[in-house]
């Protein structure tokens, strides 16, 4: 487990080191999808109204500013009316400030939730399109826990921009709305330098000016090392997250070897990481923590002290001094924004890092499609015919190591093919070529229709949900009637089942392996594909059941075209011919025997390598309508 976390942690450290200058560029692409397509009328229309609302807000303040100069003017006049003539005011400021908060924060949270969904199905959708979620698998430098990235850093990137982006916009506008009011109240200050007397008009706002950036460089500097920190942490909970999932998806195994005492080992060393990274987390917040809580009470102080000379000298009122004070606050909280928010910053950049490199790599899955690859061309031929056809055909691992290093065949519609050879010559790998989710290689493959196509991998693919979505996948759930649902259950033997279809539970789990092969038979029935595709489907099941699923090819599906892969004796007795994946030094090549009334390739030689393969560039032409 060592190792894998070692690798796992390769990419975090990319994301850190190879985007460091492109940050803003990489957010504003999770950002520009969103405002300029679809939902872009949504998306201005949420913005314009926390804008506005935002504006109200600090128009408010702006007048509970007034307000406390009023205010603390009628206590120290002692007038009695004026003073609860200003209550009322504060109790209509005080609602007008709650209205405007709270539908603030709902026209803020709609905005979150729209663009969190955008991105999410944005997301969902490349990382799901051409089967990218596989072949991600593969490459190397991908990002890792697509899922967590998916569900948990696009909810934080995009939550956590919208409140930061409020804040700046507040901040900046009650920056330009206070410094006035501070400038005005503040006055000149007389300072002597020698025997030379100088002005210094409105110094309030040089004072808060300089309490900020004292305040802010120091906070820089501190807190700077949380933005790696951060990084580091989020990949160090998703690797953790990552082994407990495979555990649980793994758990019949690991009970069955006793495996609980070695992994509880791998989990403690996977959180030993969590619990490093949160210890110099916690360091550097203390550092930080020692900061800010200084700073904050000195704010609260540092204005009274720095304007009282001019209230006890009498130029200035208590109200005008408890104003500037007040107005003070709000300069220095504008200017102290990054202060305050360098810790959200630093996580904030952490998880746009991790949606940002998910992008990334869904690009580089993209690049497949523009680069050399297998060629698969779906659809009849032009005389009609539906074929599967390999023309020079050589599939390669994701690294370019060669796997199938030949494959010239031809299958006929109807046909029913066995590929047999040993282990590791790329019998699974041929078949996800075929389907279009192993691009690397070269060559040509020609398939039917997808929509006449059904893979059956050894374990089927039971999706969540209730029995009767599992049997009916891909289709929707309703689309067979219980009557024919129950005859496919009845027809593989599992008519022990027929009362439960609409239980929703983990089907995966509560069904043996060979219930699950069975049940993908029962799907073959309701779906009836033209042509099947069979890997070790049947290797669950003993001799008996193997043979009543079988001799579903030769009745219910005796028109369908089948192409298997299996080693289980007796299989070829189902099948009209066999191909053989031969292991060699170049790859494994595809060769058949010729046998009387079956399509094949013949291989004697390279002459008779290149006499099939110029017969079969003929067939995926529309040629000649003769056998290869």
């Amino acid at each position: 487990m060592s190792g894998t976390d070692e690798t796992r942690r390769k990419p975090a450290e990319a994301e850190d080191g190879n985007t460091r200058d492109s940050f803003l560029r990489r957010f504003w692409r999770l950002a520009r999808g969103y405002y300029t397509g679809p939902e872009r009328r949504s998306a201005w229309m949420l913005s314009a109204g926390v804008i506005a609302l935002t504006l109200a807000q600090i128009a408010i303040q702006v007048r509970f500013n007034l307000w406390n100069r009023d205010f603390f003017n009628a206590l120290e006049a002692r007038d009695r009316a004026a003073f609860f003539g200003q209550m009322g005011t504060f109790l209509l400021l005080t609602a007008a400030s709650m209205s405007v908060a709270v539908f603030q924060l709902y026209v803020r949270q709609l905005l979150q939730l729209r663009w969190r969904q955008w991105l999410v199905f944005r997301l969902q959708n490349r990382w799901l399109d051409g089967s990218r979620h596989y072949q991600m698998n593969f490459l190397p430098d991908i990002a890792d826990n697509p899922d967590q990235r998916i569900s948990e850093n696009t909810r934080w990137a995009t939550a956590m921009a919208v409140d930061m982006a409020v804040g700046l916009f507040q901040s900046v506008v009650m920056l330009i709305s206070f410094v006035g009011i501070l400038w005005t109240l503040s006055g000149p200050l007389m300072v002597a330098f020698g025997s030379n007397e100088f002005e210094i008009p409105g110094y309030m706002v040089f004072a808060a000016l300089i309490y900020a950036i004292v305040g802010s460089t120091l906070t820089y500097l501190i807190g700077r090392p949380m933005v790696d920190i951060n990084i580091r942490r989020n990949q160090a909970e998703s690797d953790h997250r990552f082994a407990l999932i495979r555990i649980r998806e793994n758990s019949e195994g690991v009970a069955l070897i006793r495996g609980e005492t070695d992994e509880d080992r791998g989990l403690r060393r996977s959180f030993g990481h969590v619990v490093s990274v949160m210890k110099d987390l916690m360091r550097t917040e203390r550092r930080l923590m020692w900061l800010t809580s200084a700073y904050g009470m000195v704010a609260g102080v540092f204005p009274i002290l720095v304007a009282s000379p001019r209230y006890f000298s009498g130029a200035i009122t208590l109200g005008v001094l408890m104003q500037i004070g007040s107005a003070f606050g709000e300069v220095t909280r504008a200017l102290n924004w990054f202060v305050d928010n360098f810790p959200r910053l630093a996580d904030w950049r952490s998880h746009v890092e991790r949606v940002a490199a998910l992008e990334d790599s869904l690009d580089t899955a993209d690049l497949l499609d523009q680069e050399s690859r297998i060629n698969v061309t779906e659809g009849p031929l032009e005389d009609g015919r539906e074929v599967l056809a390999f023309q020079n055909l050589q599939i390669a691992q994701a690294d370019g190591n060669i796997l199938v290093g030949e494959a010239n065949a031809v299958i006929e519609a109807g046909e029913k093919v066995l590929i047999v050879g040993e282990s590791g010559t790329g019998k699974s790998t041929l078949f996800r070529a075929i389907s279009g989710v192993w691009p690397w290689g070269s060559g040509e493959v020609r398939v039917p229709r997808r929509d006449h196509m059904m893979f059956m991998p050894q374990r089927p693919y039971l999706p969540l949900g209730s029995l009767r979505g599992a049997i009916a996948y891909p289709a929707a759930p309703r689309k067979f009637s219980d009557s024919a649902i129950i005859a496919a259950l009845q027809r593989c033997g599992l008519a022990h089942l027929t009362g439960r279809l609409d239980e929703e539970e983990r089907w995966d789990r509560i069904l043996s392996l060979g219930e699950q092969q069975r049940l993908a038979f029962a799907r073959l029935l309701l779906h009836r594909p033209r042509w099947i595709f069979m890997d070790e489907a049947t290797a669950a099941l003993d001799e008996a059941n193997q043979d009543a699923m079988m001799g579903l090819f030769q009745q219910e599906l005796s028109e369908s075209a089948l192409i298997s892969i299996g080693h289980r004796p007796g299989l070829d007795l189902f099948h009209d011919r066999t191909l053989h994946l031969v292991r060699s030094p170049d790859g494994a090549k595809l060769t058949t025997p010729r046998r009387t009334g079956t399509v094949g390739v013949r291989r004697r030689g390279a002459g008779g390598a290149n006499a099939a393969a110029r017969g079969i560039a003929r067939v995926l032409r529309g040629g000649r309508k003769g056998r290869s």
